[in-house]
Formats: structure tokens, C-alpha cells, sequence
């Protein structure tokens, strides 16, 4: 399929000042940290209310700049094409613009989002920013699934949080009507054709009278493939699962997405069939047809839906400065704002300090993690792809070539210390994860000096932007029975429910994250979570030194 770029390296980067230089430069800006950090934000922000941020890959062009301006988005942070954007480009998009009154970071629900934006909030909060996070996971695509897609439908909390921000109030309303709204979403999309990424060989997997329904904003595969109907007849298809999913008697908004290639033209006859299907019933406002999150030039179409009262109605009736169709502009040069400095990280500020129990617990933990290094890979291979057991042998090395210049004598620090050295040393989510559940740690800690309730605090968060629970075959199921037991001060007994949770891992069939997730429970039985028994041999260890 043929595209208009230059070169696929610079595609975002030109496409967002593209849409710099067509739109009013009293309005909008970016930072001066392009094009490794791409970050647009208001020209007229003054700090003086809640930020509300958002973000995610390129591709979904409105989303996510597209709708920074007043009364919505203060900033929005790009990744590259379907991906997410660093943990450094979220936390530079904090900085510049959250003020004393703090910001709402607003995410998508898919795991490299949720991490990358949760480390980077953990990571503002430790400098002393007020952060909050909503997300949002509204596509009802896939009955059953643990965790929902986040789709269109987060723009409805982009307008209401925008709005309730707009109209001064704190951080703890603009959180909770957020939050609220994002619970009450529910969205479905189908497509004739899959989408083409600009500089890539590709390859519809479709046949000439084949359609997909179930699809989300990435290209992935959509949950049924069904034959091409008439308009009306898939739109009753989509109206009956929406609507088995609504309250009937209680009033909506309607958002009517353009996927990305849909005409003009057929989006009106989309419009129409689904406002004369039984679904506009429950509906009293309508917002479409238009392109508001998109999947490059995917030829399909999505429909949200949120409950509406009165304040949400209100909120989504206001008028606010971005648009769909930008106006015309004189020509000018791009506005833009210098970044702010960047603040000195606190393990920057750390002095080190020894500590002859804390040297040999941190080294002999680390040495055997080391030692695990083959068997957890042997166990990864058959559960996952095979690196687990390397992902934790570099990050416990990085620490051991790192233990002289930790502040021992400070176990907060050390946490914070550890957070800071896993999220740059060791690979994939189980880094950022446990680089979450050190830094949400140190936190804790610094604040009351009790370490089962520190780590537990470090675990709440982990699990919160990672997804996982007990039960879902990961390292949680070891780690959260084994801190539960810790705060009886037993260390034998945590040792015990350490090894207990990953044993039983080997029974669950079934896992509800990572990597195994993607394997058939014929492979997993009997074969403990490479993760789970990481961590019962770490509580093995310092049970062995008590």
C-alpha cells in the first residue's frame, strides 16, 4: 500500500509539527526535547489548575495531540507509531506543566501504557508532584477478558475530566468523575480492511468479502471475521452487543469513530443506520461521525457509548478549543517552550553508606538470583520465551556492580536506589514492575519504618499498573503470600508461603498475564512460573540468614 512520508524514522515527529504549523502558536507548543521526547502542550498554560495528561503511540492521529487545548488535554505524550512512549517522555510531560494543584494522567488500557505512565507517575510523585491515574479499558470486544482494551471511548474522559479541570476544581473531583466516566464506557468497532503502517510490507488478511468485528486500535486481529452485509445489518449486530451491555432506561452519548479510511460518505450512511437501529433509544447526544481515534488508515468504523446525568452531559456539551478540523492559520514559526530543568533524581542526592547486614543480605540475594539464571531459563522456555532467568541475572548483577555506591545504612534510599538501577538495567516488564515495586517502596517506607508494610505498599502498586493478581500464574502468586506473612515478622513463615505460591503455579492452567498467557494449558501444567519461583528463592535465602 503506497504513503505520503519522507522517511519512516521522522514520520511523527513531522507529522506533529505538521500540525504546529497549521494551528493557532497561541494555542499550542511542544518542548524543546524533540525528537527523542514528543511532547505537545498548551502555549497558554499557567500551572493554575489540575493538568490533565494523556498519550500513547502514533497512529490514532486526533488522538493524542489532536485534543490538547483548552477544556480538554493540557499535554499529550507520542510515542512512535503503536507504541508507548518512554517513561522519561511521561515524566518530562509532568514536569512542564503540573502545578500545585497536580495532574491526571489519563491511559489506555494496554500494558506498555499503563507501565510506562505508572513508573513515571511513581517516579513524579517522588519529586513531590501530586499525580493521579485513571484507566481506561471500555472495549467489550472479548467477553470474559481479564483486561480490557482501552479505545475511543477514552476520549469521553479526556472531554469530562478536561471539563471538571476547565472549571477549577481539585485533583481528588477531576480523578474521581474521571474514574467514574471510565467505568461507564463501553465500546465496540468493526473493519473491512486492516491497517497499513507507513515504510512496512503489508498484507491483508481479509478476503474480498470478509470484514472483522471485534478489532482494536493497533491492527490486531478482531475477535469473529463475518461476511460484508449491508451497513445496517452489521451496525444491528454492534447496536445488540452494545446494547446487552447498557442500562436501556438511562440516557447516552453516542461517539461515531472513523477507524481511519471510512469515507465521508459511507460514515454519514454508518450514522444513520445506527441512530435507526433500536440502540438510539438510549441515546440523547451524539458526537461524530468524525476521525477521533484512529488506527493509521484502517477502513472501519467504532461506536462508544457512556451513561449520561446531568453533570456529565454538561461536561460534554462545553465548548473547548480543539477541533477536529484545525483553521486555517497565517504561516508562522513553531512556538516553542523551553523544557524545564530537569530535577535532581534522589538517588542522584543519595550519599553511600555501608552497612555490614544490609551488604551480605543484598549480596547473597543477588548472587543467587545469579545462580537461578539457567534453571529459570530452562522453566521460561517452556512457559514464555525463554529469558526470564537472564532478565533477572543482568539486573542483579547491575546492583552487586552497584552495591558500593548504594546508601545501606538507609534502606528507603536503597529501595529507591534499587528502583532507579532496575529500571535502566533490566529488560522487559518484569524491570519497570519491579522497578515499581521499589520505588513505591521507598516511598513508604520513608514515611513510617515498618519493611512488610513498605513492601506490601511497593506491591499494591506493582499490581496495580501491571494487572496481575493472585491466581494469574506470575511472580505475584508468590509474593503477595509470602509479604502477607511478613508482617507477623516470620521470616520462616514467608519463606513457606514464598514456596507454597509458586508450587502452586504449577496447577494453574491458565495464565491471565505475561508472556504465558499467549501458551495452551497442555504446556503449562505442571511447570511452576519462572518468576513465582524467583522470588520464593529470594525469601528462601533471607530466611536461611535470619
Amino acid at each position: 500500500m503506497k504513503h505520503f512520508f519522507n522517511r519512516r524514522e521522522t514520520i511523527v515527529t513531522e507529522a506533529l509539527d505538521g500540525l504546529l504549523l497549521t494551528s493557532d502558536p497561541a494555542r499550542l507548543a511542544r518542548l524543546d526535547t524533540f525528537p527523542e521526547i514528543k511532547v505537545i502542550l498548551r502555549a497558554d498554560w499557567d500551572r493554575s489548575g489540575v493538568a490533565i495528561i494523556s498519550g500513547g503511540g502514533a497512529g490514532h492521529e486526533p488522538s493524542h495531540a489532536g485534543f490538547v487545548g483548552r477544556g480538554m488535554l493540557t499535554a499529550a505524550v507520542s510515542g512512535e507509531i503503536f507504541a508507548s512512549p518512554s517513561v522519561d517522555a511521561v515524566l518530562t510531560a509532568i514536569r512542564a506543566v503540573t502545578g500545585p494543584k497536580g495532574a491526571l494522567l489519563i491511559v489506555k488500557n494496554y500494558t506498555g501504557d499503563r507501565l510506562n505512565f505508572g513508573l513515571a507517575a511513581e517516579k513524579a510523585r517522588a519529586e513531590g508532584f501530586d499525580v493521579e491515574m485513571v484507566i481506561v479499558a471500555d472495549d467489550i470486544a472479548i467477553p470474559g477478558i481479564n483486561q480490557p482494551r482501552g479505545v475511543a471511548g477514552t476520549l469521553f474522559v479526556h472531554k469530562i475530566a478536561g471539563y471538571h479541570a476547565e472549571a477549577g476544581a481539585d485533583l481528588k473531583t477531576v480523578a474521581e468523575q474521571a474514574t467514574a466516566a471510565a467505568g461507564d464506557i463501553v465500546s465496540l468497532g468493526m473493519s473491512l480492511s486492516t491497517c497499513s503502517a507507513p515504510g512496512q510490507t503489508h498484507e491483508d488478511r481479509l478476503g474480498a468479502n470478509e470484514g472483522e468485528l471485534g478489532l482494536g486500535i493497533h491492527g490486531e486481529p478482531g475477535v469473529e471475521r463475518i461476511a460484508l452485509q449491508p451497513v445496517a445489518d452489521l451496525v444491528a449486530t454492534m447496536a445488540e452487543r452494545l446494547a446487552a451491555k447498557l442500562d436501556s432506561s438511562q440516557n447516552h452519548a453516542l461517539l461515531v469513530n472513523n477507524l481511519g479510511a471510512v469515507p465521508p460518505l459511507e460514515m454519514g450512511v454508518i450514522a444513520n443506520a445506527v441512530l435507526s437501529s433500536p440502540l438510539r433509544r438510549c441515546v440523547r447526544l451524539i458526537i461524530g461521525p468524525a476521525p477521533m481515534m484512529t488506527a493509521l488508515n484502517m477502513n472501519g468504523f467504532s461506536l462508544s457509548l457512556i451513561r449520561l446525568d446531568a453533570t456529565r452531559e454538561a461536561a460534554l456539551k462545553a465548548a473547548v478549543a480543539p477541533h477536529a478540523w484545525p483553521p486555517a492559520t497565517e504561516r508562522h514559526e513553531i512556538a516553542i517552550i523551553p523544557a524545564p530543568q530537569r530535577a535532581l533524581a534522589q538517588n542522584e542526592a543519595r550519599v553511600a553508606s555501608d552497612d555490614r547486614q544490609s551488604r551480605l543480605l543484598l549480596t547473597t540475594l543477588c548472587e543467587h538470583l545469579i545462580s537461578l539464571e539457567e534453571e529459570l531459563n530452562r522453566l521460561d522456555g517452556r512457559v514464555g520465551d525463554g529469558d526470564t532467568g537472564s532478565t533477572v541475572a543482568q539486573g542483579a548483577r547491575s546492583i552487586l556492580s552497584r552495591v558500593d555506591k548504594l546508601p545501606l545504612k538507609d534502606p528507603a534510599a536503597t529501595m529507591a536506589s534499587i528502583g532507579e538501577i532496575l529500571s535502566t538495567s533490566m529488560g522487559g516488564s518484569s524491570g519497570v514492575l519491579l522497578s515499581i515495586f521499589f520505588t513505591a517502596a521507598s516511598k513508604a517506607m520513608a514515611e513510617k519504618k515498618d519493611i512488610a508494610a513498605a513492601l506490601l505498599a511497593g506491591l499494591n502498586r506493582m499490581t496495580f499498573y501491571g494487572g496481575a493478581g493472585v491466581g494469574d500464574r506470575t511472580m505475584v502468586d508468590a509474593l503477595a503470600p509470602a509479604l502477607a506473612a511478613l508482617t507477623s515478622g516470620d521470616l520462616a513463615a514467608a519463606a513457606r508461603a514464598a514456596a507454597a505460591g509458586a508450587e502452586a503455579t504449577k496447577a494453574m492452567r491458565k495464565a491471565k498475564a505475561g508472556r504465558a498467557s499467549y501458551v495452551g494449558e497442555k504446556d503449562l501444567e505442571g511447570v511452576p512460573d519462572p518468576g513465582a519461583v524467583a522470588v520464593a528463592g529470594v525469601f528462601e535465602m533471607v530466611a536461611s540468614l535470619a
